[in-house]
């Protein structure tokens, strides 16, 4: 790993948090490959879809689709250890995110009369991306089909890149299964979020698209966000960890070094309360990074005079994984306000969230935990209103929606307004 040690006064957090983070924009060209890509599936359908998959992924997967049988077929093939692991995490995930659910309808009646109705509705369709280029993610299977079919949704599919035989990883197709898929598209990159979007011979389109992947994957979700939902831009992993020496460094440095895992181009900040923890926890990671697992990921070393000051870099760096590896860890939570999700105390280690604890780890990147939140139900379901409004609610409304509709220069919604004000017309 490539460590830069920082002592830090305390002061600008924001202004740190910029270094640390660099340059987030869109390569040109990758915004112009993916651009072409999407219209060549849009006006050329399955054929355009079958020919970028093999000019991609070096072959033209047939079927493109594995149905649920073959889902199935999939989890009798690969361990049984797995198999129930899988279940375990499948059990977890789906208790967090049933918890979220919410069925109530709410009910306004305003001064005039009129009744506003609130609820939430599940989308039609839904596609999970499930990378499988360096090895594959059956957890990001679990974690999108389970929470959009507890969110309600009633087509579910995901789409995943084919290995040599033309199908997605086993193990992928098994995940579909246990998570309650619909089926398995042998098919990945932009092509597979255009055909998600606009649908082609084969394939019906989605209304939301949620997962992570790659930067082509990510600035096609990007791209087709004027025709569908998507749960956000999903970057490089991202992980800072608040330490002081409460906690084993050799703890820390294993959370550091598995989140180097993920690849060498994810954010990754140790912040230790003292120069010792600093040392320590940077000798632990020169001995692991040795795994042939572990990537040459950059590290940022910094050392925090204050909690305080350590809390102000975390919530101006706004990270995708939070570890509070400190004492009084859950009061200090408190103060985070811009994390994805946030680990406490000693033994919260992200690799749990990344699979069983039941979180989700569709998490947000780049910053964007200001204003974003884990992968969840409602990323599935939109609210709906309901209006009701009788003669006399009309007639007191009129006056003022006529006087703004005028203001904005409309007046034939100022007309309509008042026409209810009155009695109807006789009908024809």
């Amino acid at each position: 790993m490539k460590i830069e040690s920082i002592d830090w006064d305390g002061t600008d957090a924001g202004g740190l948090a910029q270094r640390l983070r660099g340059a987030t924009e869109p390569k040109p060209e990758i915004v112009a490959s993916v651009a072409e890509t999407i219209a060549a599936v849009r006006t050329g359908g399955v054929g355009a879809l079958l020919e970028a998959i093999e000019r991609f992924d070096g072959i033209r997967p047939d079927p493109i689709l594995i149905d649920p049988d073959g889902c199935a077929a999939a989890l009798e093939k690969i361990a049984p250890a797995l198999s129930a692991a899988l279940e375990r995490a499948a059990t977890n995930i789906r208790i967090v995110a049933a918890s979220q659910v919410r069925d109530d309808v709410q009910e306004v009646e305003l001064p005039e009369g009129q009744r506003v109705t609130m609820g939430e509705i599940p989308v039609a369709a839904a596609g999970i991306y499930v990378p499988g280029g360096r090895a594959p993610y059956p957890s990001t299977a679990l974690m999108g089909v389970i929470a959009a079919r507890e969110a309600g949704v009633p087509r579910v599919v995901i789409a995943s890149p084919p290995g040599p035989n033309g199908r997605p990883d086993t193990v992928i197709l098994a995940a579909a299964e246990i998570a309650g898929a619909d089926g398995v598209y042998a098919m990945g990159g932009a092509q597979a979020i255009a055909a998600l979007a606009y649908g082609v011979e084969g394939i019906d389109p989605v209304d939301v698209i949620a997962g992570p992947g790659g930067l082509y994957v990510q600035e096609a979700k990007v791209q087709v966000s004027r025709r569908v939902r998507i749960d956000g831009y999903a970057g490089p992993s991202e992980l800072a960890v608040v330490a002081d020496e409460s906690v084993s460094a050799s703890w820390v440095a294993l959370d550091l070094c598995a989140q180097a895992e993920h690849g060498a181009d994810g954010l990754q900040v140790l912040i230790a309360l003292s120069p010792k923890v600093r040392d320590r926890t940077v000798a632990e990671i020169e001995r692991i990074a040795t795994e042939p697992t572990v990537t040459d990921a950059p590290l940022a070393a910094v050392v925090a005079p204050t909690i305080e000051a350590a809390i102000g870099l975390v919530n101006a760096l706004a990270p995708e994984h939070l570890e509070l590896a400190c004492e009084g860890a859950a009061d200090i939570a408190a103060g985070v306000h811009s994390a994805g999700c946030v680990f406490v105390g000693a033994h919260g280690a992200t690799a749990f969230g990344d699979y069983a604890a039941g979180s989700n780890h569709v998490l947000p990147t780049g910053g964007a935990g200001r204003f974003m939140g884990p992968l969840a139900p409602a990323t599935f379901r939109r609210r709906s209103s309901v209006v009701q409004i009788g003669p006399e609610a009309a007639r007191k409304l009129a006056p003022a929606v006529a006087e703004i509709a005028l203001a904005e220069g409309f007046k034939v919604h100022a007309d309509s307004a008042t026409a209810r004000a009155s009695d109807p017309p006789e009908k024809a």
